[in-house]
């Protein structure tokens, strides 16, 4: 996937960042790592791996959970994972860390369990924006699937698993085809938003549109060495859980509170942050950002930043740009309201 398409054909980031909030737009993101765990067991054996709390979803259902190091409770990945049944579960885990996801869990498995890794089995498409159900109705499909639901369907002739999920805040789906018939399911469906003033969409959009949402990105606010409490993911861990890797390390965290939390921090003057850069308060050094960009919807410069705990909503802070202090003020994520549902 490109950062942005040809500005000539409609493309460029402001464009495909407003046609996916206003209309609809198409990435392909079958970058992203593909696992199956299947065995007798897999429920209980993956439950006792990942944060969240299987047992709260049912067959057919999605969930966003997070695999955790056990010893020190910081996060090797964030995740989405199929239910499809009690033994047979799809994980898509980020591209960067999917064979070190496979291996940690593969370490952890029972014996009657098996992962597989399936990446170059499945594509991925997101179809993403308020328009996303009348395309896939145009197309003959008239889903009405639950946020976090999937289902088994056709599209361009060819089996595909649709999921109303995604990384943008808006309503969608993410749709995941054969490896080899991702490229027609593409075709089809590029075909299928231009009525629409659709748009496929690249890297830099993907990335405006979960910063307004304030979605954590491995890496930058989640990493080993930031802690699903300290990245504000406390609700995707079972608490109740009597077991999964990292519990501990969290629990003993809960007791103390994390050092700093994620915030968000919009500009008030001319600027544009990214990551790594200072963030302070009256002077006084208080965290660094995680994220930082443009934000095409609220026409200013966004981050998201780990800043020391106490440090109040409403708060005013600069943030070092280039040399420079510029003034921001500390707000709730998301930036922008979420239409996911």
């Amino acid at each position: 996937m490109p950062i942005e398409y040809p500005a000539d054909q409609g493309g460029g980031v402001l464009n495909e960042h407003q046609a996916v909030r206003e209309r609809v737009g198409l990435f392909d993101v079958s970058h992203l790592g593909k696992a199956i765990v299947r065995g007798a067991g897999a429920l209980a054996a993956l439950n006792a791996i990942l944060t969240n709390d299987l047992a709260r979803i049912s067959d057919g259902q999605a969930q966003y959970t997070m695999l955790c190091d056990d010893e020190t409770g910081g996060v090797v990945d964030d995740l989405i994972i199929y239910r499809r049944s009690e033994t047979d579960f799809l994980l898509v885990p980020n591209a960067a860390n999917a064979s070190a996801v496979i291996a940690r869990i593969n370490a952890a498995l029972p014996k009657s369990v098996v992962i597989t890794d399936e990446h170059r089995n499945f594509g991925v498409l997101a179809l993403q924006g308020p328009r996303a159900g009348e395309v896939l109705s145009a197309l003959g499909l008239d889903l009405d699937l639950a946020y976090m639901s999937f289902t088994a369907a056709s599209i361009a002739g060819a089996d595909v698993t649709i999921c109303r999920t995604g990384y943008t805040g808006e309503f969608g789906y993410e749709i995941l085809p054969s490896w080899e018939a991702t490229p027609r399911v593409w075709e089809e469906l590029l075909a299928a938003i231009a009525p629409f003033d659709g748009r496929a969409a690249g890297l830099g959009a993907r990335d405006t549109l979960r910063t307004e949402m304030g979605y954590p990105l491995h890496g930058n606010e989640l990493s080993l060495e930031i802690s699903p409490i300290a990245a504000g993911a406390s609700w995707a861990v079972g608490w109740k859980k009597e077991r999964f890797l990292g519990r501990e390390r969290l629990l003993a965290e809960c007791q103390t509170g994390a050092m700093r939390t994620l915030k968000g921090l919009l500009l008030v003057e001319r600027g544009i942050p990214r990551a790594h850069m200072a963030v302070a308060l009256e002077g006084r050094n208080i965290g660094v950002t995680t994220s930082g960009t443009f934000s095409p919807t609220l026409r200013s410069g966004i981050a998201l930043a780990l800043v020391d705990s106490g440090v109040a909503i409403g708060s005013k802070v600069t943030i070092d740009i280039r040399g420079k202090a510029v003034a921001a003020e500390v707000v709730k994520l998301p930036f922008v309201p979420s239409h996911v549902r």
